[in-house]
């Protein structure tokens, strides 16, 4: 993995496709801050609220790091693809992409119940000074059991077993992007898993593999990962400050 430098957001990311990076660090006296928006909104009016947001706290627009979205089902190939190169045109517009690469991470499920309307932002993250914080922060961006190169793996097989093959499969990927990031498991505080299967193994997996960043626990979604046939994700953060805005616009702790 290519881990590449973005100099004016302050933080370096895992070079990824162009939809979104494969993950992002704050470099040193910086941080990495969440927000969840208080419900999905359709993702223009979101990344006007981003902006917005940026705007109110004196952050550049290039300080974007991460984005979480929610579409109503997952795509087909073709529909994510096509998705993807609306999402990218808007970032493209912003200015935060380094020399054609997409610096920032990303994740996007099908929630089972209550989907949204349309294609969705839900939460976003972003980099700001923090010169008194040591530990590091990070976001890792949202994967699932899928290898541009090998295809999906386990495809079709949502029995038990093939579920825990699947949790393997993604575990090692945020293992992987962990250790390009510079990272530990026991630097994460929240560990998200989106599927809308239910099996102990598969839990067991992720368990397992988390070491000591057991103790903030996993925060399970029931939802379905952004392209049809894909059947576990997961997306990994660690950071110090977590914000919720309310129906107003206003920012809570």
């Amino acid at each position: 993995m290519r881990v590449c430098e973005h100099v004016r957001g302050g933080y370096r990311f895992i070079e990824g496709i162009d939809a979104y990076s494969g993950g992002v660090v704050a470099n040193s006296g910086r941080e990495v801050a969440h927000v969840t928006l208080h419900e999905a909104t359709p993702w223009r009016d979101g990344f006007e609220i981003i902006d917005a947001y940026l705007s109110s706290e004196g952050h550049p627009r290039h300080a974007l790091c991460g984005t979480e979205l929610r579409c109503p089902e997952p795509y087909s190939f073709g529909g994510f693809d096509a998705y993807n190169a609306e999402y990218r045109r808007v970032l493209d517009a912003w200015g935060v992409c380094v020399d054609g690469l997409n610096p920032v991470a990303r994740s996007n499920v099908a929630p089972v119940i209550d989907p949204p309307a349309s294609q969705s932002l839900y939460a976003f993250s972003y980099v700001r000074p923090a010169p008194h914080v040591q530990t590091p922060s990070f976001v890792v961006a949202g994967s699932g059991e899928y290898d541009e190169a090998t295809g999906i793996h386990s495809e079709g097989d949502t029995s038990p077993l093939g579920l825990e093959a699947k949790a393997s499969y993604v575990m090692g990927v945020m293992s992987a992007r962990l250790a390009a990031l510079g990272v530990r498991w026991g630097d994460v505080s929240r560990t998200n898993v989106y599927t809308a299967h239910a099996s102990r193994g598969m839990g067991d997996v992720v368990w397992r593999g988390m070491g000591v960043a057991r103790r903030h626990g996993v925060r399970r979604f029931h939802a379905r990962p952004p392209i049809l046939g894909i059947e576990f994700e997961m997306d990994l953060r660690g950071v110090a400050h977590e914000r919720h805005l309310s129906a107003d616009g206003s920012a809570g702790a």
